[in-house]
């Protein structure tokens, strides 16, 4: 269907990092069952809901594989119904206490989280038969929705040391998400949207002679990836740098190393985030992925701290929790307020400003859909990336909000909703281009994850990526225990590369959980790889060894289909 203006998709990114077996509350399998409760089970109603309209959403939906296994987990869905009942426990112990205090507004709160849970829980039990996942690939199979990857564990991919990291990380991806999804994945949200091009690259804060190493989209190339989501100011081609390469000597020491071999910027053409484009090294330009940038003013009208959509003073906040039970009875009221100024909030009041913030969102798309028309001449696509998680979770009207502006947009005969995928197949780019290095974090760099706080934990992966170089070779065609603690080393060293545990330590938002994960999963590869180099020698190791192989081996029980062949650098 031929559009005057161009197309949109929003594209959305579900992560958590591998809670499971890993604490509960405050940090642990809460983190889970919260953002399957106020994420994930009304993201999938809302997308059902379009489907039963006959809309196809043109929504392009990532999985994190850490996530998808935790999700398929037999231990996740038990520990989730106990979850539910508990809440649904704690709305009727609030309900009481606001009665007894002759609260009845917040009585009536209570009554709303009442229905509300009890709805999700329905939609779980009885609609999903318990099974999110397959509610997702359902969807899939209907292209109302499609289905996208990320690295296996979310490993920062500029910052790993090897080639063998990313192959390993992206390997796993595609069978990870073929397992539960039934096909291989044609796209791929980069963690933390990071990329790194092809360049003579050494660690920070290394003596090391630098080594040649493959851009990110060779490796995604390999393994069948077509596309990926990137931020626009990478693509505009302008340097992803801020003040932190001046504060932090470790950034600018690999900033430097890039430079050397980036494009100039006179041979920088303008680009534009409403086209996508073939991504290549100069030296390399036949292993390509294209290119989705981010579009900036769709960002800025959630994600602004002045104007954006959660912000509004009749949303529910986040912040402030009733206990027991932390359930939520209070409104933002002002973007700044203190906790104690918060006032109660009024559901009733949420319906107008939904549909004026979904107004308005669709007023934007169309604006830069036109103002893009106007200046290249031909319609675009405007790509609108979010964390799947502020959608319910954080913003609890989210949801609600994505159902709004896709009915609007359905309807729209100058827009076409489209799946990046979709759009790579219709409307291939044209033209090849190179990309810096950098990230959609703070600075635009590797400030968030490589600083004066999460320094000490690249030493430490580069060593245990090291090592694991050292056992495969050492050990040839391993079987029976040895196999197994080798595969289990693999598997601590994917947990390690989590970019989860660098971000939550800069932002303190669970730095303590953070450290101590990092640390567990370091520790747990370290015996590992005593075990296997003894194993690999003819030597015996003790019980309390064997015991820990298996205790370890049933903590950390994802990626069953783990296969050591992917891991391999140049020539390797």
């Amino acid at each position: 269907m031929a559009q005057s203006l161009g197309s949109f998709s929003f594209v959305l990114h579900s992560h958590l990092p591998y809670v499971l077996n890993h604490g509960r509350w405050p940090h642990g399998t809460d983190w889970l069952h919260e953002a399957a409760l106020g994420c994930y089970l009304p993201l999938l109603r809302t997308i059902m809901k379009l489907d039963a309209k006959g809309i196809r959403s043109g929504v392009t939906l990532g999985v994190s594989p850490v996530l998808a296994e935790q999700l398929a987990d037999p231990s996740f869905h038990l520990e989730f119904r106990e979850y539910l009942k508990v809440r649904l426990d704690y709305a009727r112990q609030n309900q009481r206490e606001f009665i007894d205090q002759g609260q009845e507004e917040m009585a009536e709160l209570a009554q709303f989280w009442l229905d509300h849970i009890k709805g999700v829980r329905e939609f779980y039990e009885d609609t999903l038969g318990r099974d999110i996942l397959g509610g997702f690939r359902k969807l899939a199979q209907k292209k109302t929705l499609e289905l996208m990857t990320c690295a296996a564990t979310h490993g920062y991919f500029p910052l790993l040391s090897t080639d063998a990291s990313l192959r390993l990380q992206t390997a796993q991806a595609v069978r990870t998400h073929e397992r539960h999804f039934g096909e291989k994945p044609v796209g791929m949200w980069l963690p933390e949207c990071a990329y790194r091009p092809s360049y003579d690259w050494a660690p920070p804060n290394s003596r090391k002679k630098p080594i040649p190493r493959k851009g990110v989209e060779e490796i995604l190339a390999e393994f069948g990836i077509r596309f990926f989501i990137t931020d626009s100011h990478m693509l505009e081609g302008g340097e992803a740098i801020g003040t932190y390469l001046d504060r932090f000597k470790a950034l600018r020491g690999l900033w430097e190393r890039y430079e050397k071999g980036a494009l100039p910027k006179e041979k920088q053409a303008d680009r534009s985030t409403c086209f996508s484009y073939w991504v290549a090294s100069r030296e390399k330009q036949d292993a390509v992925a294209a290119v989705f940038a981010r579009d900036p003013e769709t960002a800025l009208t959630v994600w602004s701290a002045e104007v954006g959509y959660p912000g509004d003073g009749w949303y529910l906040d986040f912040h402030k929790k009733h206990f027991p039970g932390g359930l939520k009875y209070w409104r933002v009221t002002k973007a700044k307020s203190d906790l104690a100024e918060k006032e109660v909030y009024e559901p009733w009041r949420i319906e107008d400003r939904l549909n004026e913030n979904a107004d308005h969102f669709v007023s934007v798309v169309k604006k830069r859909l036109k103002a893009h028309l106007k200046a290249a001449g031909k319609p675009g696509h405007v790509t609108a990336p979010f964390d799947t998680e502020l959608f319910g979770h954080w913003w609890f009207e989210g949801p609600r909000f994505l159902e709004k502006v896709l009915n609007r947009l359905s309807g729209d005969p100058d827009i076409e909703l489209i799946s990046c995928g979709e759009k790579l197949r219709n409307d291939p780019p044209r033209e090849v281009i190179s990309l810096p290095e950098g990230s959609w974090g703070q600075g635009g760099f590797h400030w968030i994850w490589l600083n004066e706080d999460t320094e000490w934990t690249w030493p430490k992966i580069y060593e245990c990526e090291k090592i694991l170089g050292k056992l495969k070779r050492l050990a040839k065609e391993p079987k029976g225990v040895l196999k197994k603690a080798l595969d289990q080393a693999a598997r601590e060293l994917l947990l390690l590369q989590a970019s989860d545990w660098q971000f939550l330590i800069s932002t303190w938002s669970a730095r303590d959980y953070a450290e101590l994960r990092f640390s567990e999963h370091y520790s747990a590869f370290k015996r590992l790889a005593k075990i296997v180099s003894s194993l690999s020698e003819g030597k015996q190791v003790g019980q309390g060894d064997l015991f820990f192989l298996e205790e370890i081996s049933q903590r950390d029980s994802l990626f069953p289909d783990l296969d050591l062949n992917d891991w391999r650098d140049k020539g390797s």
